[in-house]
C-alpha cells in the first residue's frame, strides 16, 4: 500500500470490526459472517484486545485473530490494538511466530499503551505511570526477536539472556502504533511500520501522517508501509436514524454524550459515509476499518462493502 503519497489513490483496503457479534457467534455463524465479508469485497477483519476493561469485559486479541485466520482462507486480520505492554515480549513474540506459521502474511499487529482503564493496567502488575516506557522496550525486543537471532537484552523492565524465537515469522508480522500526538509519532518512527489513527479529525490525521512520513525520511528508514484509520460509523438509509443509533451505542460503551463523537464519526448511507471518510484518505489513510452500527450485523457487512466501492470510485475520479 502507498503510505507515502497523501493524494487519494485506489489502493484502499477497507474492513470492519465486528467485536462481540463475531466472538459470541456459533462456529457456523462465524463462518457465515466471514463468508459474507468476502462476498462483500471487504479486505480484513479488525479485532481488539482487552484483559479486564471497565469492570471485567474484554477479549484476547490473539485468540480472536487466530480464530478468524483459521476460519477464512483469504481475509487479513488487523489487531487494533493489542495491549503489548501488559504482556511479556517473549510470549508475544512466540504468538506472532505461531500465527505466522498458520497464516503467513495475513496478520498486522497494532499495539497500544492501555490508558483508558488504569485498573486493568495495575491488575496486570504494571505501574500505569510506566506503561509508555514499557511499551517502547517491548517494541524494541519484539523487533529484535523477529529476526530469529539469539539476543541478549538488559532493560528497565526485561532481562533476556540468549533469547530466541524460532522459526522467525516469514514474512515478518508488521507492527503498527496506535495512539495520537507527538508520542505516537515518535514511537512509530522509532519502532513501527506505520500508524493506526483513531479519534481524530481528517485534518489532524493528515498532519500526523505527514509528520510520520517526514520522520521516517529523517531517520533514514524506508516507509511507512502502513497508514490506518479506525472509525465508528452508523449505516442506514435514514441518516438521522443512523446517527441516533450510532450515538446510543457509543454513549453506552464510553459513558459520554453522543455530541462528543459527532465530529469524528460518520452516519448515513454508504455514500454519506464514504464522503466523510474521503478526506482521511486524501490525508494518507489506506487501511480503513469501519466500526459499524446498523440494523443487523449482516446489514453492517453489506453496507460496509458498499462504502468500500464508493471510496474506490471517488478515488478513480480524483
Amino acid at each position: 500500500m502507498s503510505a507515502h503519497n497523501p493524494t487519494m489513490t485506489t489502493d484502499i483496503e477497507l474492513g470492519v470490526a465486528l467485536n462481540d457479534a463475531f466472538l459470541e457467534a456459533s462456529p457456523r455463524r462465524r463462518r457465515d459472517l466471514l463468508a459474507r465479508m468476502e462476498d462483500a469485497g471487504l479486505d480484513h477483519l479488525t479485532v481488539g484486545d482487552h484483559i479486564s476493561f471497565h469492570g471485567g469485559v474484554g477479549f484476547d486479541g490473539f485468540v480472536a485473530a487466530s480464530t478468524a485466520l483459521a476460519t477464512s482462507d483469504t481475509l487479513n486480520v488487523l489487531m487494533g490494538v493489542y495491549l503489548a505492554g501488559l504482556r511479556h515480549p517473549m510470549a508475544t513474540a512466540r504468538q506472532l511466530a505461531t500465527v505466522g506459521q498458520i497464516a503467513p502474511g495475513r496478520l498486522t499487529l497494532g499495539v497500544g499503551v492501555a490508558g483508558e482503564d488504569r485498573r486493568e493496567v495495575a491488575n496486570m502488575g504494571v505501574d500505569p505511570a510506566s506503561r509508555g516506557r514499557r511499551m517502547d522496550e517491548t517494541l524494541e525486543v519484539l523487533r529484535r526477536l523477529a529476526t530469529g537471532e539469539t539476543i541478549d537484552h538488559e532493560g528497565e523492565f526485561f532481562r533476556l539472556e540468549g533469547a530466541s524465537i524460532l522459526p522467525a515469522p516469514q514474512p515478518r508480522v508488521p507492527i503498527v502504533i496506535g495512539g495520537g500526538g507527538e508520542v505516537a509519532v515518535r514511537r512509530t518512527v522509532e519502532h513501527g511500520d506505520g500508524w493506526l489513527g483513531m479519534w481524530c479529525s481528517a485534518r489532524r490525521y493528515a498532519a500526523t501522517h505527514r509528520q510520520i512520513v517526514d520522520g521516517f525520511a529523517a531517520a533514514g528508514r524506508e516507509g511507512p508501509t502502513f497508514a490506518g484509520l479506525n472509525i465508528w460509523v452508523g449505516l442506514g438509509a435514514d441518516a438521522a436514524a443512523a446517527r441516533a443509533a450510532l450515538g446510543e451505542r457509543m454513549s453506552a460503551l464510553y459513558n459520554l454524550p453522543p455530541e462528543k463523537f459527532q465530529h469524528i464519526s460518520a452516519a448515513g448511507t454508504p455514500d454519506d459515509v464514504a464522503a466523510f471518510v474521503a478526506p482521511y484518505v486524501d490525508g494518507g489513510a489506506r487501511t480503513i476499518t469501519l466500526i459499524p452500527v446498523a440494523g443487523s450485523t449482516d446489514a453492517a457487512i453489506e453496507l460496509s462493502g458498499q462504502v468500500r466501492e464508493r471510496l474506490r470510485a471517488l478515488a478513480a475520479v480524483r
